[in-house]
């Protein structure tokens, strides 16, 4: 017998942290955004104005998975909307349930969220990864639970795959981003010493918790030389609308052995950092940036050279570079993984109807862009 309990405050989710723990372990895609620690200093920060509702999945006494979501307003062109969704709130790429039942805990999850008064207009999974088992057990158990399913493109990300070796990386890469990688080694080179850094601790868990603030502060004083830190709208370390929660995280992850932090130094002073999450195999890109002064010498392009093949050398299994900027990371990619969504919206008003409408148009555009592509 299939139950399920709904968590509406983040402080009574301390009590499930032993199986939080356990779940996540036997979790397929798990990475550091699904740990309650993250969820934690996520909500500290950004749970005004949400409702969190973590739905705990249990069968023969125990829990097999938790479903975390959240209602939270956002605005459209039709107005604003309450959405309940993952708070994932595009850190990262993907995201889903949490356990080794995804399929049971999404239907017995969403079912409870169909018989439970609504609070939300549109009911939307995000963060799906289109080349993993969660895109068909995500519309597979909105459908079962009797919910109408629109399919959306909701982002796309650059990855790189760690198959095989630097060498076979490097190889193919184009004749001329390797031309300037030697070009920019050679004119560094010339200017003094260079270093690349890279501090990954273990956790807490190995005795391997030190934040390395020294080391954080670099990164956000660098990006606060960056363009992106004279940006009046932009999230860099630096923003004071995120750098808060971001110093928080940085020492949840410490603990949780999460941090892949990278500092290119000349004269061992900072050229360039590639700030990370690093869990089970897979890098994720969180921030970056450069010296602005230094940007023609390709600071950036060399850094993360350098710490892709690091991770080659820890054989890593993925570096997931983040969404957007697809172009600027073209030369570093080995492919582009598309981020979906399904959403089911209420039929109660009009402005979800005008949204219902609009997605239901992109998708079938997306299906004719498929379909064109197949037969070219």
């Amino acid at each position: 017998m299939t139950s399920v309990e709904e968590i509406n405050r983040i402080e009574e989710l301390a009590r499930l942290r032993p199986a939080w723990d356990a779940l996540l372990a036997e979790t397929d895609g798990r990475s550091f955004f699904h740990t309650l620690p993250w969820l934690e200093v996520y909500w500290q920060h950004f749970g005004a104005g949400q409702k969190l509702r973590a739905l705990v999945v249990s069968a023969d006494g125990g829990p097999i998975g938790i479903l975390p979501l959240v209602v939270l307003a956002e605005p459209t062109r039709v107005g604003r909307v309450r959405v309940l969704t993952y708070p994932l709130h595009d850190w990262g790429s993907f995201y889903g349930p949490i356990g080794p039942q995804p399929e049971a805990t999404l239907a017995a999850g969403l079912a409870h969220v169909r018989r439970t008064p609504r609070d939300w207009d549109v009911l939307e999974l995000r963060w799906i990864d289109a080349g993993g088992p969660g895109t068909g057990q995500a519309e597979q158990a909105m459908r079962a639970a009797g919910f109408q399913v629109c399919k959306s493109v909701w982002d796309r990300t650059a990855m790189i795959d760690l198959s095989g070796s630097w060498s076979d990386y490097l190889a193919a890469r184009s004749s001329k981003w390797r031309n300037n990688l030697r070009r920019t080694e050679r004119r560094l080179g010339r200017q003094g010493r260079v270093d690349y850094l890279r501090y990954r601790p273990r956790g807490q868990a190995h005795g391997e918790d030190d934040p390395r603030w020294d080391l954080y502060d670099l990164c956000e004083e660098l990006a606060r030389r960056t363009w992106q830190g004279s940006s009046a709208t932009g999230t860099t370390l630096s923003h004071e609308s995120i750098r808060r929660f971001l110093r928080s995280e940085h020492a949840a992850a410490a603990r949780a052995g999460a941090v892949d932090l990278n500092l290119l130094l000349l004269d061992e002073q900072p050229l360039a950092f590639a700030y990370n999450y690093f869990w089970d195999g897979t890098v994720y890109g969180l921030r970056a940036g450069y010296d602005a002064e230094l940007s023609r010498e390709g600071a950036g392009n060399l850094l993360f050279a350098r710490a892709i093949e690091d991770s080659f050398r820890r054989q890593d299994l993925l570096y997931d570079l983040g969404a957007g900027y697809i172009q600027s990371k073209r030369h570093l990619l080995t492919r582009i993984a598309p981020i979906l969504r399904y959403s089911h919206f209420h039929s109660g008003t009009p402005r979800t109807l005008l949204l219902r409408m609009k997605r239901w148009l992109q998708a079938r555009r997306l299906d004719q862009e498929a379909a064109a592509a197949t037969m070219a």
